[in-house]
């Protein structure tokens, strides 16, 4: 069937079989992109999103990126990723590796080739790395007005109900050692997560990952409603330099999230290298190409923003699609997203204070939908795996696969907002969201955290 991700190795122990081995090449290489998913957060989100907002509050947008950061990591050992990828149901996995549990230097785990191991550590890592900064995501949306004890809360809860069941519908399968036979096809899908049986694409987090953490930043920014003087005076980013270094640490840690998600170091993790090279350019060029004809000049946050929207839109389509066919969700990407952060900022009239859902929703969304175009192998693309005969299945329908992309997109933004909203009214009538209105003003360094970035 399809080509993502991954399941516990104890499925694979049979007692008549020797044990399987390790590829140490392809654990290297997940290792390494686990640590430049980390890199991306620590320091490329922090400091993207540091340069973006006021100097009164760089402070603290980066203690809550690392505060989120380590928070979901923990959450992560012990219970996150049990329930992300063991067996349970369609939506939700079991308890198999709760309190991280079977966890060990020998413990196997499945990639996407029948045979071929890594350490389960290795992919447990990977993919905390990924829900790590989902959650630091999000808090861009809301910068400059939110309490830290409520950004706290908000992560345990959004994590637990809105992350996990979403990792586990899209990218849990029982390994590709499961499809022995094609009359094994119906009770490996029967055990595999509610979209990738039903043939949805995401091969490193359009709808885990951007989509999901985007609209609970939209949601978000109503909840907790607009900062002071927004639209009356001018907000602008206190340094863009910073945000300049932290567009790039993203692209270049984004060669692990993308490729590192092949989970073995061959000709896929090279095609999803290279689509995100391309991809990524691209969006630069459409954006600046656009805002230089509409505003009568190029802007490097116009740049930065470019690159990241590349990034976000061919995450989903990163080892599925064809060269052109990344260039091409790139540029569109770009175009869209200029209009996300500026025509369809106005016309939500929400204060998305750091264009979270105007670049990773709009650019999540088209990348999820243009997936299912150009993954078709009439376009270059990779067409949908065939685990049984480990070919590419003969037949590919755009429509019927674009279909299936839109009702991933939209069981995400359900699933967000609904779990978003409910979080967020938690968290008000518990801990609290919004500082008072002198804290506000006097900005967060100082206010909640007591430390100042900048020291006259």
């Amino acid at each position: 069937m399809l080509f993502l991700l991954f399941a516990c190795g104890n499925l694979f122990a049979q007692d008549a079989a020797p044990a399987p081995t390790i590829s140490k090449a392809d654990t290297v290489w997940v290792l390494v992109s686990a640590a430049l998913v980390i890199f991306m957060t620590l320091p490329g989100l922090a400091l993207f999103y540091g340069g973006l907002v006021r100097s009164k509050n760089v402070l603290s947008i980066l203690i809550q990126n690392l505060a989120v950061f380590a928070l979901v990591a923990v959450l992560w050992a012990l219970y996150g990723y049990s329930l992300a990828f063991t067996e349970g149901n369609a939506f939700i996995g079991g308890t198999d590796r709760v309190l991280a549990a079977g966890l060990n230097a020998s413990s196997i785990g499945a990639t996407f080739t029948k045979g071929v191991y890594i350490p389960e550590l290795a992919f447990f890592v990977f993919q905390g790395a990924f829900a790590c900064i989902t959650c630091a995501l999000i808090v861009g949306a809301f910068a400059e007005r939110v309490k830290f004890a409520g950004v706290m809360l908000f992560t345990v809860l959004w994590f637990t109900f809105a992350y996990l069941p979403m990792a586990h519908m899209v990218w849990f399968f029982p390994g590709p050692d499961a499809f022995t036979s094609t009359e094994a096809v119906e009770g490996v899908l029967a055990k595999s997560g509610y979209l990738w049986a039903k043939g949805a694409l995401d091969f490193a987090g359009g709808t885990v990952v951007h989509i999901n953490a985007a609209i609970a930043g939209l949601v978000g920014s109503y909840v907790i409603g607009k900062r002071i003087g927004f639209g009356r005076e001018a907000i602008k980013p206190h340094n863009l330099t910073q945000t300049m270094v932290g567009a790039s640490i993203l692209w270049f840690g984004w060669f692990g999230f993308n490729a590192g998600s092949a989970l073995e170091a061959g000709g896929v993790a090279a095609l999803a290298f290279v689509n995100t090279f391309l991809a990524t350019a691209a969006a630069v060029v459409a954006w600046l190409s656009v805002e230089w004809i509409g505003k009568g000049k190029p802007s490097l946050l116009g740049a930065a923003s470019g690159a990241v929207a590349g990034l976000v839109a061919i995450t989903p389509a990163a080892g599925l699609v064809g060269l052109n066919g990344a260039l091409v969700i790139g540029a569109i990407a770009g175009v869209l997203c200029l209009w996300g952060v500026s025509g369809l900022k106005r016309l939500l009239g929400a204060d998305d204070s750091l264009d979270v859902f105007g670049v990773h929703g709009v650019g999540g969304i088209t990348g999820a939908l243009l997936t299912g175009v150009f993954a078709a192998p009439s376009l270059g693309g990779a067409g949908l795996w065939d685990y049984v005969t480990e070919t590419a299945l003969p037949d590919y329908s755009i429509a019927a696969q674009v279909w299936i992309q839109l009702q991933g997109v939209l069981i995400t933004a359900v699933l967000s907002s609904v779990v978003a909203l409910l979080a967020f009214l938690i968290v008000k009538h518990t801990v609290g969201l919004r500082v008072g209105e002198d804290a506000e003003r006097e900005g967060l360094d100082i206010a909640s955290h007591g430390e100042s970035a900048y020291e006259s």
